[in-house]
């Protein structure tokens, strides 16, 4: 089977969120679908290794904040390329609190829900939650999976439902004996110093996170 065909299919880009007991939790979602419209429902697809996974059991409830093609798309390496369990992904955050639950403002807008139901799959499960609030925000187009892809050059995190191996490509590997690694997302840039002003190509944190190897 050709598995590029799957990147046809439409998607959008979402940050699903939740609480850790006192603490704020999320992860990048891309797999979130209106369900039913009264009363209004939506279903999210969260990999069993992803910490908010748990969290949401727990809960009882999540939201979806809607990224936008101009949100700030250092939010993908945040909430796509680590993991709660470790760090706090809020730390220095703008955002919101409706209804118990934390919400992204640098978007389309958000919705949050109560968890009603779940369907296990073998990497995920997949939980739908009726809405029991929502807002649009500042933003005006919605962010999708291709626009992603295509337009910010952007990777999917390994626990992502759309996520596909690329094929390594010679011409990418260090020759030289000193790299920068990307701490968050495991980038390589072969070459030292870093550039004035780098940031990651793949989850766009700045050169601050990247670590100096030598070999």
């Amino acid at each position: 089977m050709n598995t590029m065909v799957l990147r046809n299919l439409s998607y959008g880009v979402y940050i699903t969120t939740t609480m850790d007991g006192q603490r704020p939790v999320g992860c990048v979602t891309n797999s979130v679908m209106q369900i039913t419209s009264s009363p209004a429902t939506v279903a999210v697809s969260v990999n069993h290794n992803n910490y908010t996974n748990g969290c949401i059991r727990e809960s009882g409830f999540f939201a979806v904040s809607i990224l936008a093609e101009d949100s700030d798309a250092s939010l993908i390496g945040r909430f796509g390329f680590q993991s709660g369990r470790d760090v706090d992904k809020f730390e220095g955050l703008s955002y919101e609190t409706v209804e118990g639950a934390p919400v992204i403002t640098d978007g389309c807008g958000y919705v949050v829900c109560r968890l009603i139901d779940k369907m296990e799959t073998s990497t995920h499960t997949v939980f739908l939650g009726e809405i029991i609030a929502g807002e649009t925000g500042s933003r005006a187009n919605p962010m999708t999976y291709a626009y992603y892809h295509n337009v910010i050059k952007g990777k999917s995190p390994k626990n992502a439902p759309t996520y596909i191996p690329e094929e390594p490509k010679a011409e990418k590997e260090c020759k030289v004996k000193v790299k920068h690694v990307c701490s968050v997302c495991g980038f390589e840039y072969c070459g030292d110093p870093l550039p004035e002003g780098y940031t990651c190509p793949v989850c766009r944190q700045p050169a601050s996170v990247f670590k100096r190897v030598e070999e």
